[in-house]
């Protein structure tokens, strides 16, 4: 009997391994470590939004079905961290139109290679995106300046409401998996190559994200504030 072939998203995310490494080291490194900045976030937000806008105009649904669109979340939460106004001075960075004439050009030859995009765009979000705003949610409990909004303020990019995380990633590879049982070889390898391109583009536009030595430099304000204070309260209860 032979081997069963193995699902398409394991594949893709097998040939990705080492690249996906080196993208989740960029992004704590940008991001993760700006979690008191909003202004950081909102670049952050923002260099992915043409990304999936592009993605949920030009993406069939049954490959990318409505409940996973998030262009209204992103701009609902760029209104939350730079005004209702955030789009008059606006200009996409020159690395994310480059992103975006790649995904044009892939289009044109091929549009089944978008699922590479739908797939780990999306799963990311599902994932990374997840902890990310988790970890945003607890830094606001250390923050002594931050506002005191709900932790849904911001957060509607990673708030799904149509299913559960669990539940929306088990669709998402079922998609993916079934859609890769109907292609040829030669497909699956584009779709695999492809996928690599996937982190090699959004590594450059994460690279543009700037603010992020003063958001450290924030971060080590608090610090120095909990520690003064922890001092303060042992001299005072002696």
């Amino acid at each position: 009997m032979g081997s069963s072939k193995m699902p398409f998203s394991k594949e893709m995310r097998l040939a990705t391994r080492d690249i996906h490494s080196v993208s989740d080291a960029l992004v704590n490194a940008k991001l993760a470590f700006a979690l008191y900045d909003n202004r950081v976030w909102a670049e952050g937000l923002l260099i992915f939004y043409e990304i999936f806008k592009y993605l949920e105009l030009h993406v069939a649904h049954d490959f990318l079905p409505e409940e996973f669109h998030r262009t209204q979340q992103f701009e609902q939460d760029l209104r939350t961290y730079l005004g209702d106004d955030w789009r008059v001075d606006y200009h996409p960075r020159k690395e994310v139109l480059d992103y975006i004439k790649h995904l044009e050009e892939v289009e044109r030859q091929n549009p089944n290679l978008l699922v590479a995009y739908v797939y780990h765009l999306y799963m990311g979000l599902l994932s990374g995106g997840q902890i990310l705003q988790k970890r945003k949610n607890m830094s606001k409990k250390f923050n002594p300046f931050a506002s005191k909004a709900t932790s849904s303020a911001g957060a509607a990019i990673t708030t799904f409401e149509d299913g559960s995380i669990y539940e929306l990633k088990q669709k998402m590879r079922k998609i993916v998996d079934d859609f890769g049982d109907t292609l040829d070889e030669d497909t699956r390898k584009q779709l695999v190559d492809e996928s690599r391109k996937v982190f090699e583009l959004n590594n450059c536009v994460i690279r543009t994200v700037s603010g992020v030595n003063r958001a450290n430099g924030k971060i080590a304000m608090y610090v120095g504030i909990v520690v003064i204070g922890y001092f303060i309260a042992k001299l005072v209860l002696r």
